[in-house]
């Protein structure tokens, strides 16, 4: 038996289990859905992986939200006022909000879930450097003081994406930052079965039946979160065949990224209904900054030189309708897209970058470029990615891993050749690029950035620069000006655009356009 025999045996094995599981419940009361990987990172906070803050939505809440048209819209909060000089805010919040166990969600322990957000997040982070206090008025009422005033207040509460401020309990939130936390007791629409929780195999939610949803229409991640099921499974399942097996064969309800390679199959068949309820996600290159060779800019602008956005695209959505070539670092066609990129040109430009090498002093020593072999919204690029590199002079050791251990790898500070790391390429989606403060990558204060850890001080001024403007007209010269910094100092590189559709049984409907993928308001007919 050969590894896909097994890996579709394994598969079959799990939806035959997860079917058992729930055979004597209404077919129409339980959604089954193959989400976009696995999830074994639980904290929505301590990790900007998609899977994990799909899951934070599921059973968290968050002050405020973001509606289909980008709009800020209270969602916990009740009310809400500002100083005219914007240096104090005060926030109430809606009247019966409780957590799963049944406490009331009070000012302090969304005080204490904003502090530990704010430690994690590069927007929070700038909204708490600038912050004088934050303290309870009463148990519903938070007040937020500034020294200057800070522009961007309501954006970093509604961040909808990369680590959105969700509300814990006081309790789980005094977890340090930098420690995941093991309690999922949130307020949201869904409560988290950790009993029946089995990574690798499924995860389980159920409706939390005391949640009361705003009166206003599902939109983004605003509005009423209505459950029409009762229960949740997700079903991992890892090979892009037996995903779609599984949804043709009516064992599973919806694929959240539909596999490329199955396109054609899944778009012919009757039974399927292929939806965008996200807008175009993107691509990117990350190098690690903090250890060697990428610590040495020339030998990052050479890797960046390397790129083939169309080579790179085509191997991994193969759908030429699917997918578009973009060199900005905002998406194309948005407020801040600009064609401004330096030598970036997202096509190949091998001679330069073995030039570059040669003045930079690379030692030919292998730099790691992970590849997450088990995704497969993911694993078709680095085998390209590595080629492209090796033509561009260097000497590539490609490390294949699942996604899991790449998400906690790429956390690893040590050098490549000691557990660490030197490249990886991850997917982003518009809520994450449309602004330079709500990408999390986009950061160059070392050790307490993203991962990848570039220092960069005149990145740093330059955001600060955008976040203390009011004028857009300066906003829109600050963003290109940052994007010109990021090819600079190549703290790393878009690779292209794509359209990520979800796959519905028919039947299936209600799914909410929305910044980020989100599982309420979904009915079974």
């Amino acid at each position: 038996m050969n590894r896909f025999s097994i890996i579709r045996f394994i598969g079959t094995a799990v939806l035959a289990l997860a079917t058992l599981s729930a055979s004597a419940q209404d077919g129409t009361k339980v959604l089954r859905m193959v989400p976009q990987s696995d999830l074994k990172i639980l904290d929505p906070i301590w990790t900007t992986a998609f899977v994990t803050r799909d899951h934070g939505y599921m059973v968290y809440d968050t002050l405020f939200g973001v509606d289909a048209k980008g709009e800020i819209q209270p969602q916990m909060v009740e009310s809400y006022t500002a100083t005219p000089h914007g240096k104090m805010w005060t926030f109430t919040l809606r009247k019966g909000l409780a957590f799963h166990d049944g406490q009331p969600v009070t000012s302090s322990d969304v005080i204490q879930s904003l502090k530990r957000w704010g430690q994690r997040d590069t927007l929070g982070q700038k909204m708490f450097a600038a912050m004088d206090k934050i303290e309870a008025i009463d148990a519903r009422t938070i007040s937020m003081t500034f020294k200057d005033p800070f522009g961007m207040v309501l954006e970093a509460l509604s961040k909808p994406a990369s680590s959105p401020p969700f509300i814990m309990p006081k309790r789980v939130a005094e977890t340090p930052a930098d420690k995941q936390i093991d309690d999922a007791t949130g307020s949201g629409p869904y409560i988290f079965k950790k009993d029946e929780y089995r990574p690798g195999a499924k995860v389980v939610y159920v409706k939390n039946t005391k949640y009361v949803p705003r009166s206003e229409p599902p939109s983004g991640t605003a509005g009423g979160k209505h459950v029409y099921v009762d229960r949740v499974e997700w079903v991992i399942l890892k090979d892009a065949q037996t995903q779609a097996n599984a949804l043709i064969n009516g064992e599973v309800d919806m694929l959240e990224w539909s596999p490329a390679e199955q396109y054609a199959a899944l778009k012919a068949n009757p039974a399927v209904e292929l939806v965008a309820p996200v807008p175009k996600y993107s691509f990117a290159l990350h190098l690690n900054h903090l250890v060697p060779p990428f610590n040495n800019t020339k030998i990052a602008q050479a890797a960046l030189m390397t790129i083939s956005q169309e080579a790179l695209l085509r191997a991994q959505v193969m759908n030429k309708e699917l997918y578009n070539t973009c060199t900005s670092i905002y998406s194309c066609g948005s407020k801040y897209a600009s064609s401004n990129t330096s030598y970036f040109t997202g096509k190949p430009q091998f001679e330069e970058s073995r030039k570059l090498l040669k003045e930079a002093g690379y030692d030919g020593k292998p730099i790691v470029l992970m590849h997450p072999a088990d995704f497969p919204a993911l694993n078709k690029m680095a085998p390209v990615m590595a080629q492209l590199l090796k033509q561009g002079g260097f000497n590539v050791d490609m490390q294949s891993m699942d996604w899991p251990t790449l998400l906690a790898r790429r956390a690893k500070k040590d050098s490549a050749d000691k557990g660490g790391w030197n490249l990886f390429i991850t997917g982003w989606g518009p809520s994450d690029t449309m602004n330079p403060l709500f990408f999390a990558p986009m950061t160059g204060n070392g050790e307490k950035g993203w991962f990848g850890w570039a220092t960069d001080a005149k990145l740093e001024e330059l955001k600060g620069k955008f976040l203390s403007t009011m004028s857009r007209v300066e906003q829109k010269e600050l963003a290109q000006s940052i994007q010109l910094r990021v090819f600079e100092s190549a703290l790393y590189a878009p690779i292209g655009e794509y359209e990520q559709l979800t796959a519905v049984r028919k039947g299936v409907t209600g799914l909410v356009k929305s910044p980020v993928a989100v599982f309420w308001n979904i009915k079974k007919n």
